[in-house]
């Protein structure tokens, strides 16, 4: 019966790493959707206070977000 040795070290090949084939238009699209979820995500955690609310003059998102707007050091009081 002829098993591996163990003696032999076991080298790993080399493997490609896999880069994307992205176009300048695909680019700028996922750049354009990155920079409107994050401007949201700034909007809702350090602007809407409420009472200038795109939702009207209810506090519900205020509420959702508010330790966590404390927590990045905006100011909501």
């Amino acid at each position: 019966m002829t098993g591996p040795r163990t003696s032999e070290a076991v080298t790993p090949s080399p493997r490609a790493l896999a880069v994307p084939n992205l176009s300048v238009a695909s680019a700028a699209l996922w750049l354009s959707l990155t920079v409107l979820l994050a401007g949201l995500a700034y909007y809702f955690l350090g602007y809407d206070q409420g009472v200038v609310s795109v939702f009207g003059e209810n506090t519900y998102v205020h509420e959702f977000v508010h330790d966590s707007r404390h927590f990045l050091g905006f100011p909501c009081h």
